[in-house]
């Protein structure tokens, strides 16, 4: 099939957001920021402005930047944390979009759904990124994060990133190499207030229809193969979105244990000395024959399982007994259940973090990005 045919398209329409928002609004002030997150949380913007195209990000930015305007950029939300007392400044919502094929390379602009050119590239029958599918958000974040999921992670692809950098006010490009990619991490994330995400570009793999390689042991596990193997690439995307929807990690309006920012704790990375000192309250904690589940983050380092401390610390799937919970599906996730407000998410976000670290002397670290509040 041709990369140019588009898959069913399931983004909100231009301007709107996770939970719905007004069309083709371009400014706006007091605009309550809640309908635009994930989380459903967070006050009112003193003014909102939808940028279309790059020219119209631009634009704003530098207005912004030349009034002195506290500015927030907003993509699609879904990692975002905002105070109850909202942003006292210019909220920049990129909606910019257009994607285009040259052959296996693609370049997309930052406004576009995330999820929906996951399901354009397989309909492409072009493989790197079929193991991301459903995770919300726009284009524009994911090489902030690098995003990751399923063994699959946006530095595996991507190899430019066109930005402003308001340091300079330039556009530029940026090759994947100077990207300072890292375990949910990356220049652009290291420097928030300088980089303004524009366009992404990524190498693909035209494998004849069939996956990467499936580097996930719960993926291959789902689909009767083994790590290493491949697969017809819209199977990958399709177990990858059953495994997501039950941990409640795919979007749906019905279901509050969606109504969250994704995982809100990174997975920890150990040093050798933290490392041994995990290893001993482990065993004070949990017995001799428990190991914890350890994983090679480079060179001395070792990562380990937030989820997997959540859950030993205590804290058990639908933990929690106000607006606001650990969700019912997944120990990562902190949800909203309605009515909650920004102040109980970071009650109950604080609460798991105390306990972790005193049941093993790990201090989780949110990955989610924090306005007005800190964690």
């Amino acid at each position: 099939m041709s990369p140019e045919a588009p898959a069913p398209d399931r983004r909100p329409p231009v301007g709107a957001g996770a939970a719905g928002y007004p069309e083709r609004v371009q400014e706006r002030r007091d605009a309550p920021l809640a309908p635009l997150t994930t989380l459903r949380l967070g006050g009112p913007a003193r003014r909102l402005v939808t940028a279309e195209t790059d020219e119209e990000v631009v634009r704003a930015v530098r207005e912004a930047d030349a009034t002195g305007t506290p500015l927030l950029v907003l993509g699609g939300g879904s990692n975002l944390v905002v105070s109850d007392d909202g942003f006292d400044g210019t909220v920049v919502r990129v909606a910019s979009t257009g994607v285009r094929f040259d052959g296996t390379r693609v370049e997309v602009a930052a406004g576009e759904n995330w999820s929906a050119l996951v399901d354009r590239v397989v309909a492409g029958a072009f493989a790197g990124i079929e193991c991301l599918a459903g995770i919300p958000g726009s284009v524009g974040a994911t090489p902030v994060q690098n995003v990751g999921a399923y063994g699959q992670e946006v530095a595996d692809v991507l190899t430019e990133v066109v930005a402003l950098d308001r340091g300079t006010g330039e556009v530029v490009t940026l090759p994947a190499a100077e990207c300072g990619f890292a375990y949910r991490h990356s220049r652009f994330k290291a420097e928030p207030n300088r980089w303004v995400v524009l366009r992404v570009r990524m190498g693909l793999e035209d494998a004849d229809g069939l996956s990467a390689p499936l580097k996930y042991a719960e993926t291959a596990r789902l689909l009767g193969v083994s790590p290493g193997d491949r697969v017809p690439i819209g199977d990958a995307r399709d177990g990858v979105l059953r495994l997501r929807a039950g941990k409640g990690m795919v979007l749906d309006p019905d279901d509050h244990d969606t109504w969250s920012a994704g995982s809100f704790f990174t997975n920890p990375i150990l040093d050798e000395g933290a490392l041994a000192a995990f290893r001993r309250r482990v065993t004070e904690r949990l017995g001799p024959e428990i190991t914890p589940p350890l994983y090679p983050a480079g060179e001395g380092l070792t990562k380990t399982s937030a989820a997997w401390l959540i859950e030993r610390a205590g804290f058990a799937k639908g933990h929690g007994d106000g607006p606001a919970r650990i969700s019912g599906k997944h120990t990562l996730a902190l949800t909203n259940r309605g009515g909650a407000r920004t102040a109980d998410l970071l009650a109950l976000a604080r609460e798991v973090r105390a306990g972790v670290r005193e049941a093993f002397g790990v201090t989780l670290v949110n990955e989610p990005v924090t306005v007005g509040v800190e964690l």
